[in-house]
């Protein structure tokens, strides 16, 4: 096994730095405190490995940089309902796209109930969770999913088919967090992979498939070949219809299509949000949700596990590790932000 070695940084200057990057790069203000926000989230709650944090912003000025991507686009609403509208992002950043997408969503949701925004013409929209999250703080519940590249081998295919696909459910609470849940629908992604070639140690054999089409253990031989679905033919089953609840409904690319042209990566994303107090009083649903989660947090445990978890639980535990001990960077990403400090001509991260 070998460490990865990594560097511990302050919040607020990786907040700073990410947000300075982006405002160098062309985005105006409110792009860009969008675009940080919801990096410095994915940073915050999950595990470096999985890429959704500030390492992409490197990728992401790639794509800045060869205008792969239009900055500072306005949305195009084409069709508009009451409670839906189709929108077409005009190839603009994702994450802003979607976010100010899932705002429109909600104003729809206080109105009718119901909110829905399914965007075609899009590009990465990075974490799920992300926009889920902004329901929350609404009194809504938040589903947000996005179809993706070809990664994933349809079940019984050794080369890809549908993408990762992921899906991000947050729902509020009176217990100082969100319950979120947050997944992708293969078992892992390539940066899992990628992390796991770097520590030198292998992964499951329910991870991916080898360009031969066969199961492995080896994450460098996995990383020229395709992933597999959550349980199965069921993940692959989910990504499936995900990409019928995107891409074919709005208009935009599926399958195959998304990612195939980088100029145009024809990512189809659908916000909702659900008015809670349609329903009922918040104050009665937060009732419910806390006997919920205390019947199952009350359960007996299997042998070998101290606690019952329910979705959001693990990485709660590490935002608040974070916000009070500072974040972990892989050297390599610090690495990457000198050099772009420098491209950018603006001050390097502080560490």
């Amino acid at each position: 096994m070998q460490n990865i070695d990594m560097t511990l940084v302050n919040f607020k200057n990786l907040e700073n730095f990410v947000l300075n990057s982006f405002l160098a790069m062309g985005l105006r203000n409110e792009d860009a405190k969008i675009f940080t926000g919801a990096l410095m989230f994915s940073e915050l709650r999950f595990h470096s490995g999985q890429g959704q944090g500030v390492q992409r912003i490197t990728t992401y000025y790639k794509r800045i940089k060869n205008k792969e991507v239009n900055i500072n686009i306005d949305l195009d609403i084409v069709k508009e309902s009451s409670s839906l509208a189709l929108v077409d992002a005009k190839n603009g950043i994702g994450t802003v796209q979607a976010s100010k997408c899932m705002d429109i969503a909600i104003t729809k949701a206080k109105n009718e109930g119901i909110g829905q925004v399914i965007i075609k013409n899009s590009t990465h929209f990075g974490s799920s969770s992300v926009h889920a999250v902004r329901a929350t703080k609404k009194n809504c519940i938040g589903i947000a999913y996005t179809n993706a590249g070809p990664e994933m081998a349809p079940w019984g295919s050794r080369s890809g088919g549908v993408g990762t696909n992921p899906w991000g459910i947050s729902c509020p609470t009176n217990r100082g967090y969100p319950l979120i849940l947050d997944i992708a629908l293969t078992t892992a992604g390539k940066g899992m992979m990628r992390w796991h070639e770097r520590e030198q140690i292998p992964m499951p054999n329910d991870w991916a498939l080898t360009k031969e089409g066969e199961e492995t253990t080896n994450p460098s031989d996995a990383m020229d070949g395709f992933l597999l679905g959550i349980g199965k033919y069921k993940g692959y089953g989910l990504s499936f219809m995900t990409d019928i609840l995107t891409g074919v409904i709005s208009g935009g690319g599926y399958g195959l299509i998304p990612y195939s042209d980088p100029k145009k990566l024809d990512v189809s994303h659908s916000l909702t949000a659900i008015n809670i107090e349609w329903f009922m009083e918040i104050s009665d649903f937060y009732s419910r949700i806390n006997d919920f989660v205390d019947t199952l947090k009350k359960l007996p445990l299997r042998p070998g596990f101290d606690e019952i978890l329910v979705p959001g639980d693990l990485e709660n535990k590490r935002v608040k590790e974070k916000l009070e001990k500072g974040i972990l960077i892989d050297s390599e990403v610090i690495d990457s932000f000198n050099i772009l400090a420098k491209d950018l001509n603006i001050d390097k991260l502080k560490i």
